[in-house]
């Protein structure tokens, strides 16, 4: 048994130099400390952060959120057992009291679970990795998720005029996880280069990622392909596209206006271009195809593509285990993107993620816009046996300390 002695939290600066959470648990094994992301495009059934709407950061200070850590939260904690993680969510679900987690902040409630699986993992010395292994199947046939690795970014993770929020790549028909990431790795680079000699923009968005300027998306996915190519990963490397289309819609008009290339499409027309990409470019994935309410559009689009495509819901689920049976019920995607702070606890991200394994759905681990250098995303794939993980681009240190991270358990797990 390993007692929690002292737990205390307080503000840093994420990747987009907004405050987030770093919360310390202390106990007889030693110290372990986490740090949560926050997102940019976030859907609506997300668990809500609490933010202090004050003057200094422009209100977005979490000096709230860490108050009610150090005032209600470590009071509760301080004694419990680490080992018995689903009791600490319960406790820290029912201290909060709403549906969303909007009293004491998802961000102060997630910073506090997830610190409290370290610190067991600490007490029971093991990686955290096979710890996170024992609420899934052990630690038996581990392994590496592939790397959905973002090269061209628009929407709200990009000063870019791409519609598209994320242009990815897919490193499919390689078998070494330290191949995968040279192969990500060395697309991005032979991208950046391409774009240097056409006089575009190589400056770097919130994700790693390239943001030049189009004329229409099919532009970016062109430069894509043909990175691709010159790195000598044609066949081997593919597309996946996260087009955040709950930011395009227009409730008013039931439509999606793509500002890249000044239309309107119903919805059916915006089915239309899709069909379109996935005939002409290595497309493997899409998520967030549709505006996240629109259940019926989803069972449509999953049965028109799903065969070619894997359909993804990221907004349309938002890690919620009642909107994945939803979505399970509906056929509505054919995979789910888990991400711990849009439901606020490691035991419902456990949930989620054994949900979508029960049901046949793909799960993807992700990261968030707003990034720390906290790798608990990467020992969670792995737990998991994820077989895609989003963690940004192959640049930027946040992004690369979860690629890092993985390069060392599957230096372990050899």
């Amino acid at each position: 048994m390993t007692k929690i002695k002292k737990i205390s939290s307080f503000e840093i600066l994420d990747s987009r130099g907004v405050p987030t959470i770093k919360t310390k648990i202390e106990t007889e094994a030693g110290e372990v400390e986490t740090s949560v992301p926050s997102g940019s495009s976030t859907g609506k059934a997300e668990a809500k952060e609490l933010r202090d709407n004050e003057k200094r950061f422009l209100g977005r200070g979490v000096l709230k959120a860490i108050s009610n850590i150090l005032k209600i939260i470590a009071p509760k904690l301080e004694g419990k057992d680490t080992n018995d993680q689903k009791a600490i969510d319960l406790l820290l679900k029912d201290l909060d009291g709403t549906a969303q987690k909007s009293h004491l902040g998802a961000n102060a409630i997630l910073s506090v679970s997830l610190a409290v699986a370290k610190a067991e993992a600490l007490s029971r010395k093991i990686p955290l990795y096979k710890y996170l292994a024992g609420f899934f199947e052990g630690e038996e046939g581990l392994k590496l998720p592939t790397p959905f690795s973002v090269m061209i970014a628009g929407g709200k993770h990009s000063s870019s005029n791409l519609d598209i929020q994320e242009l990815m790549v897919v490193p499919l028909e390689i078998s070494s996880f330290p191949e995968k990431i040279r192969a990500i790795s060395e697309v991005y680079l032979t991208l950046g280069e391409i774009l240097k000699k056409r006089n575009q923009s190589n400056n770097v968005g919130l994700e790693g990622a390239y943001g030049p300027k189009f004329k229409a998306n099919n532009e970016a996915m062109d430069l894509i392909k043909e990175a691709i190519a010159e790195a000598g990963y044609s066949g081997k490397v593919k597309i996946a596209l996260d087009v955040a289309a709950s930011e395009l819609y227009i409730p008013q008009e039931e439509s999606y206006y793509l500002k890249s290339e000044e239309i309107v499409l119903k919805k059916q027309q915006l089915l239309g271009l899709y069909n379109d990409w996935f005939s002409r470019y290595p497309i493997i994935s899409i998520e967030d195809g549709l505006e996240q309410e629109d259940w019926e559009g989803w069972e449509e689009l999953t049965k028109r593509f799903s065969k070619g495509v894997k359909v993804i819901g990221d907004d349309l689920f938002a890690t919620n285990p009642g909107r994945i049976k939803k979505g399970i019920k509906l056929k509505a995607a054919t995979g789910v993107i888990i991400k711990p702070n849009q439901i606020g606890t490691l035991s419902e991200t456990i949930e989620a993620i054994k949900l979508a394994k029960e049901s046949g759905l793909e799960y993807i681990i992700s990261h968030r816009s707003g990034e720390t250098n906290d790798t608990f995303i990467a020992d969670l794939a792995v737990a998991s046996r994820a077989s895609f993980i989003k963690a940004g681009a192959p640049c930027r240190g946040e992004r690369v300390a979860k690629y890092n991270r993985l390069l060392e358990i599957a230096k372990d797990l050899r």
